[in-house]
C-alpha cells in the first residue's frame, strides 16, 4: 500500500512538473511528454486538468491560454482513450472557455475539434457544440487556422451526429450561414463548399434561409482564383469551380436564384466566366425539371443564341451547344407529363423563329450558327428531334434542289449531314427521318455523280450518316450505294475524294458486308487482275503509271472493307492472288504494288473483328500462303533482278512481318500453339505438310548458311520471328532449346544483314518471354560467352553480328528488370570506346531506349516493366559520365551520342529534373560535329530552358555561345530546333541576358534569309522577344 501511495505521488509531481514547464517554462515538447503519461495511464485526463486548474483560472489571459493549449494538445493524440464522463466534462469546461479572452479561443477550438473526433460523444452535445460556436464565436474575425478548425468542427458533427443536427432545423442553416459569410481563403472555402453540399444533399431543412445560403455561396460565382506560383497547398481553380458548382447546382430550390444570376454572368466579357457560367447551366439541366426554367426560357435561350452567333471562342461556343441540348432534354420531360403545358414546343417554336429562316441563306455567316443550335436541340431528345426536323428537313430539301452553285448545295448539304448525324433513334419508334428517306438518298446520289470534288466529299459523308440510321437506307439504296462508290474507286483520281470514299466504303461495309461481298468485291478483283494482264501490250508510260494507280486504288479499298469476318473470307484470297501472280511473274505487278498489298493485310489484320472466325481464316490460309510464298521464292535460285521474284526482296519480308505478328498476337490458344508448332518444324525441320502447293525441294535448311546465295533462305527468319515473338506468353514454343541454338548460330555466322538482325530479334523475343530460372540463365551465359569471345577479338570478322546479338538480348533483359541485363548494358558501355564498333553501340541506345515495330513490345505480348527507361537512366548515367570522362578525345563523341539518344528516349518530366546535371555533357554535345546529336540534344533542352534552374542560368555565357552557330547549320531540323532554343533563352531572367542581345540579334540576322520558310519563320519570332527585351512593349 505505502509503495503504491509513493507511485501515485511520484506520478502526481510528475504531472505536476510537465504543467508548470509548458504553461511557465513556455516548454512545448513537454505537451508529448504528458500525453504519453496519459497514454500510460500514469494519470487521467481529469487529473490533468486539476493541475492545470491555477493556470486555467488565472488572471492573465496568456497563462490561460497555455493551459487550454496544453490541455487541447494532449487531446488531439489521446480523444480516443476517453469515457463519456470525460467527454461530457471536458465539453462543458470547453464551451464555458469559448466566452474567455480571445487568445485562448483559438486553444479552445483545437480542444473541440479533438472531442469531436470522440466515439462517445453523448447525446445532445453535437447540438450544445454548435449553440456555444454560432453564439460565443465570431467566425471570420478570427485567423485562418482556427476558422479552418470551426469548419472542419462542422463536417466532422455532420458525419457523426447528422440526425442531431437536423433536429435544430433551419438554426444550423442560419448559424452556418453567419460562420462563412465573407470567407475568402481559397483552402476555408473547399471547406465551406463541402458542408453547404451536405446541407443540400443531406436532407437539412433550409427553411426561410434558402436565399440566404444562396447568397453566401453564389458570391464567390464564376470563381476567379489563380494560385500563386509554387503554391504548396495544391488548390486549383477548377477544384474550387467543382465544388461550388455542386453546390449552386444541387438542389431545385435555387433556381430562382440561380438561372438569373447566369443569364447576368453571360453578359461578362472575361471568357473563363462565360465558361463557367454555360457549363453550370448545364450541371442545373440535369437536376431542375421544367417548371423551374420555364420562367427564365427567353432569357436563357437570348443569351445562348447571342453566344453562339457573336462568339469567337470555340470553347465558349461548344459549351452554348451543350448547354442548350442539356436544357432541351429537360424540357422534354414535360411532353410525358400530361398534366404539365408543353414547354418543349414553346421552347423549340423561339428556337425554330430565329434560326429556321437563316437556313434558306446558304451565302450568309449565320446558317452554320443557326444550323449547330437546331442540330444540337434535335440531338437532345427523340420528340425534340421529331419537331425539328419536321420543321427544318423539307426546306432544306427544297432549298438544296432548286440550288444550282456548287458551293450554296454544299453547305446545304453539310447542313443536312449535321442533322442526319445528330438524329436522336429511339427503340420503340421509327426514324424521324423516315418520311425524309427517299428525298434525302436522292440527293446523296445525285451529289455522288457530280463532277465537284467537296461536293462528292460531303454527299459520300451524309450517305455514311444515313447507312449508320436504322430504316434510312433500304437493300436497293444500299445497292445503289455500293455501286456509287465502287465507280468512284474506279475513276476519280483525286486523293482527298479516294480517301473519302475509302472512309465511307469501309464504314458502311461494317453495316451492309452482303451487299459489299456481291456488288464491290468483284468489280475490285476484276479491275485489278485485267489491268494487271493488259500490261504486256506496250501501253505508255503515263498509261502504265494510272493503271498502277488503279490497282493500288482497288488494293486499298479491298482493305478498307475488309472489316467483318465474311467480307474479309472474300477479299483476302484477292490479294494473295495478287502475290501469287508478282511471283509467278503472270501480272506484272509492280514491288511498290506488291507492298501496298502486304500493307492491305496489314490494315485487314488490325481492324477485322477479333473473332474465332476471322482467326481462322488467317491461320488456316494467310500465313500459310504468305510462308508458302516467301520460301518458294527463297528456293527458286534465279539471280538477275529482273527474273528473280519480288518475294525475296527484303522491303517485302519486311511488310509480310507486321501482318503475320499481329494475326499471331491475336490468336486464341489452341490456334497459337498449332502456328507455333508448324511455324517451328517448318524452319527447323523443313515440315512443308501445312503449306499449300507443296512443291518444294526435300531438303532445304533454312537457317543454314551453306553457300554464298543462301541468303535468300537465311533472311525468311524474319517470318518466323513474327510467328513465335507475336504469341502469348502462355504459348509453349516447342523446341525451344534447340531453336535458340540454331537462331545463335545463324546470326554469330550469317554476313547478310537482314538474316542475322531478324536472327538476333527472333532470340530476343524468345529470351524475353521465357520464364526466369536455371535454364534461362544457361542460355544467356552460353550466348554471352559466345558473342564476347568475338567482340574481344579485334581480327574477328563477325564482330557486327556478335555485336547485334548483344544489343537485342540486352534490350530483351532490360524491359524485362532481369538481373543479367546488367552485365549486357555494361559490354555496350564498353564498347563505345572500341574504335570499329564505337558508333554501331552509340546507335544502340536508341535501339534499348526506344520502342521496337516488330518486336519486344507490348502488341506482341512482350514482357515489358513500367518505367525501365527511367531506370536504365539512373543506374546507368554516372557509368556513362565517367566513361566519357576517360575517354580519348576522339571517342568522347560516342558517348555524347549514346547520352543524347537516352535522354530523348525520356519521359519529358524526366528530362526536365535530370538535364541540369548533366549540363557539361550536352555542352560538349552541342559542339560535336554529329548534326542527330545536335538535333536530339537541343530537342531536350528546350522544355528546360522554358523553365531554367539556376545551373542553366549559370552556363548562359556557354549556352548561347554554343547555340547560335547552330542557327546555320546544313542541317534544316538543327536549325529550326536551336532557333527554338534561342527564342527560349529570352524567357530567362532579363538582367541576365540583356548583355547577349546585341549578339543574339545579330547572329539572327542570317536565319532571317534562310531558304527554308519554317526557318524563317522560327527566327521572326526569336527575333522578335529578343528585340523587345528591355523595350517597354517587352515582357
Amino acid at each position: 500500500m505505502d509503495r503504491s501511495r509513493f507511485m501515485m505521488a511520484a506520478d502526481s509531481a510528475n504531472l505536476v512538473g510537465l504543467v508548470e514547464e509548458f504553461v511557465l517554462g513556455q516548454q512545448d515538447s513537454k505537451a508529448a511528454d504528458t500525453a504519453t503519461g496519459l497514454k500510460e495511464e500514469q494519470f487521467t485526463i481529469l487529473q490533468l486538468v486539476e493541475a492545470l486548474g491555477l493556470h486555467l483560472t488565472n488572471s492573465q489571459p496568456q497563462t490561460r491560454g497555455r493551459g487550454v493549449q496544453l490541455l487541447s494538445s494532449v487531446l488531439q493524440t489521446c480523444h480516443g482513450d476517453l469515457t463519456e464522463g470525460e467527454v461530457e466534462v471536458l465539453l462543458a469546461f470547453y464551451e464555458q472557455r469559448l466566452k474567455d479572452h480571445y487568445v485562448i479561443t483559438p486553444h479552445v477550438l483545437q480542444g473541440l475539434k479533438a472531442l469531436t473526433k470522440c466515439l462517445v460523444l453523448p447525446p445532445g452535445s453535437a447540438v450544445s457544440i454548435l449553440k456555444s460556436l454560432f453564439q460565443d464565436v465570431h467566425v471570420q474575425s478570427l485567423m485562418l487556422a482556427e476558422r479552418s478548425c470551426v469548419y472542419n468542427i462542422l463536417i466532422q458533427l455532420m458525419e457523426s451526429k447528422e440526425s442531431e443536427l437536423k433536429g435544430l432545423g433551419a438554426d444550423f442553416v442560419f448559424g452556418f450561414v453567419q460562420s462563412v459569410d465573407g470567407e475568402r481563403d481559397p483552402r476555408n472555402l473547399l471547406l465551406a463548399f463541402q458542408i453547404a453540399g451536405k446541407i443540400i444533399n443531406g436532407g437539412y431543412d433550409l427553411g426561410k434561409f434558402t436565399e440566404e445560403l444562396f447568397e453566401v455561396t453564389s458570391c464567390y460565382f464564376p470563381i476567379d482564383f489563380s494560385p500563386p506560383p509554387n503554391d504548396p497547398h495544391g488548390i486549383t481553380q477548377e477544384e474550387l469551380i467543382l465544388a461550388l458548382r455542386a453546390v449552386l447546382t444541387g438542389t431545385p430550390r435555387f433556381a430562382e436564384f440561380l438561372l438569373p444570376l447566369i443569364i447576368e454572368k453571360l453578359d461578362s466579357d472575361i471568357p473563363s466566366a462565360k465558361l463557367d457560367s454555360l457549363q453550370t447551366l448545364t450541371a442545373c439541366a440535369s437536376v431542375y425539371e421544367h417548371k423551374e426554367l420555364a420562367e427564365f426560357l427567353p432569357g436563357l435561350w437570348a443569351s445562348l443564341r447571342r453566344e453562339v452567333f457573336q462568339t469567337a471562342s470555340e470553347k465558349v461556343e461548344l459549351a452554348c451547344l451543350a448547354a442548350l441540348s442539356a436544357l432541351t432534354a429537360c424540357l422534354s420531360q414535360s411532353v410525358l407529363n400530361s398534366d404539365s403545358e408543353d414547354y418543349l414546343n414553346i421552347f423549340l417554336d423561339l428556337v425554330l423563329k430565329d434560326c429556321k429562316h437563316h437556313l434558306c441563306e446558304p451565302d450568309l455567316k449565320l446558317v452554320w450558327p443557326s444550323a449547330k443550335l437546331l442540330q444540337a436541340t434535335s440531338s437532345a431528345s427523340y420528340s425534340a428531334c421529331h419537331i425539328v426536323a419536321a420543321a427544318v428537313m423539307p426546306s432544306l430539301i427544297e432549298q438544296y434542289n432548286s440550288r444550282t452553285q456548287c458551293a450554296q448545295r454544299r453547305t446545304l448539304l453539310e447542313v443536312l449531314q449535321g442533322f442526319v448525324q445528330s438524329v436522336r433513334s429511339s427503340q420503340e419508334d421509327d426514324s424521324v427521318l423516315l418520311d425524309f428517306r427517299q428525298s434525302l438518298c436522292g440527293i446523296v446520289f445525285s451529289a455522288l455523280s457530280e463532277s465537284n470534288a467537296g461536293l462528292q466529299i460531303t454527299s459520300m459523308r451524309v450517305l455514311t450518316a444515313l447507312g449508320q440510321q436504322t430504316g434510312l437506307l433500304v437493300e436497293s439504296d444500299v445497292k445503289l450505294a455500293v455501286d456509287h462508290l465502287s465507280k468512284i474507286i474506279l475513276e476519280e483520281i483525286d486523293d482527298s475524294v479516294s480517301l473519302a470514299v475509302v472512309e465511307s466504303a469501309g464504314a458502311l461495309a461494317r453495316l451492309y458486308p452482303a451487299a459489299f461481298i456481291s456488288n464491290m468485291v468483284p468489280q475490285l478483283k476484276g479491275n485489278i487482275f485485267s489491268e494487271a494482264m493488259a500490261q504486256g501490250d506496250g501501253a505508255a508510260a503515263s498509261q502504265e503509271h494510272s493503271q498502277q494507280a488503279l490497282r493500288r486504288r482497288c488494293v486499298t479499298a479491298l482493305a478498307a472493307v475488309s472489316s467483318q469476318p465474311s467480307v474479309v473470307q472474300e477479299t483476302t484470297p484477292v490479294l494473295i492472288q495478287v502475290l501469287t501472280s508478282a511471283h509467278t511473274g503472270t501480272g506484272s505487278f509492280s514491288l511498290e504494288e506488291v507492298i501496298a498489298v502486304c500493307h492491305s493485310l496489314q490494315r485487314i489484320a488490325e481492324q477485322a473483328e477479333d473473332t474465332e472466325e476471322t482467326g481462322r481464316v488467317f491461320h488456316d490460309i494467310i500465313i500459310p500462303r504468305l510462308l508458302g510464298l516467301a520460301l518458294q521464292a527463297a528456293l527458286n535460285g534465279k539471280d538477275s533482278s529482273d527474273q528473280r521474284s519480288p518475294l525475296v526482296e527484303e522491303t517485302v519480308l519486311l511488310a509480310m512481318v507486321p501482318v503475320i505478328s499481329i494475326t499471331c498476337s491475336r490468336l486464341q490458344s489452341q490456334l497459337a500453339g498449332q502456328t507455333a508448332v508448324r511455324s517451328v518444324s517448318l524452319f527447323l525441320d523443313s515440315d512443308v505438310s501445312f503449306l499449300p502447293e507443296n512443291a518444294f525441294p526435300s531438303q532445304f535448311q533454312l537457317l543454314k548458311m551453306h553457300r554464298s546465295d543462301s541468303w535468300r533462305q537465311s533472311q525468311t527468319v524474319c517470318l518466323l520471328m513474327g510467328c513465335v515473338c507475336s504469341l502469348p506468353r502462355g504459348v509453349e514454343i516447342p523446341q525451344v532449346d534447340r531453336l535458340l541454338l540454331e537462331l545463335e548460330e545463324l546470326s554469330c555466322t550469317c554476313e547478310h544483314p537482314l538474316s542475322y538482325t531478324s536472327a538476333a530479334k527472333c532470340y530476343a523475343g524468345l529470351v524475353n518471354k521465357r520464364p526466369a530460372g536455371e535454364a534461362l540463365e544457361s542460355v544467356i551465359d552460353r550466348m554471352l560467352k559466345r558473342i564476347s569471345t568475338e567482340l574481344d577479338s579485334t581480327a574477328s570478322s563477325v564482330r557486327t553480328q556478335a555485336f547485334t546479338l548483344l544489343l537485342w538480348v540486352a534490350k530483351a533483359l532490360l524491359i524485362r528488370y532481369h538481373p543479367l541485363s546488367t552485365t549486357l548494358t555494361d559490354k555496350l558501355f564498353s564498347l563505345l570506346s572500341d574504335p570499329e564498333l564505337g558508333l554501331l553501340a552509340a546507335d544502340g541506345f536508341s535501339v534499348l531506349m526506344s520502342d521496337s515495330t516488330d518486336v519486344l513490345h507490348r502488341g506482341c505480348h512482350a514482357d515489358v516493366r513500367i518505367m525501365y527507361r527511367q531506370r536504365f537512366f539512373t543506374e546507368n548515367s554516372s557509368k556513362l559520365v565517367q566513361g566519357f570522362n576517360s575517354a580519348l578525345p576522339e571517342k568522347k563523341s560516342c558517348y555524347l551520342k549514346a547520352l543524347s539518344h537516352i535522354l530523348t528516349n525520356l519521359p519529358r518530366q524526366v528530362q526536365i529534373t535530370e538535364i541540369p546535371a548533366l549540363l557539361p555533357l550536352l555542352l560538349e554535345a552541342l559542339s560535336c560535329p554529329d548534326q542527330g546529336v545536335q538535333h536530339s540534344t537541343l530537342s531536350c533542352l528546350q522544355p528546360v530552358l522554358l523553365d531554367p534552374p539556376s545551373a542553366l542560368i549559370n552556363q548562359l555565357e556557354a549556352l548561347v555561345g554554343r547555340m547560335l552557330p547552330l542557327t546555320t547549320s546544313p542541317s534544316m531540323k538543327v536549325r529550326i530546333v536551336s532557333l527554338r532554343c534561342v527564342h527560349a533563352l529570352s524567357r530567362f531572367p532579363e538582367h541576365e541576358i540583356m548583355p547577349y542581345r546585341a549578339r543574339v540579334l545579330r547572329a539572327l540576322a542570317t536565319p532571317l534569309d534562310d531558304g527554308k520558310r519554317m526557318v524563317r519563320s522560327e527566327a521572326v519570332v526569336a527575333r522578335n522577344e529578343w528585340f523587345l527585351l528591355g523595350s517597354p512593349g517587352g515582357r
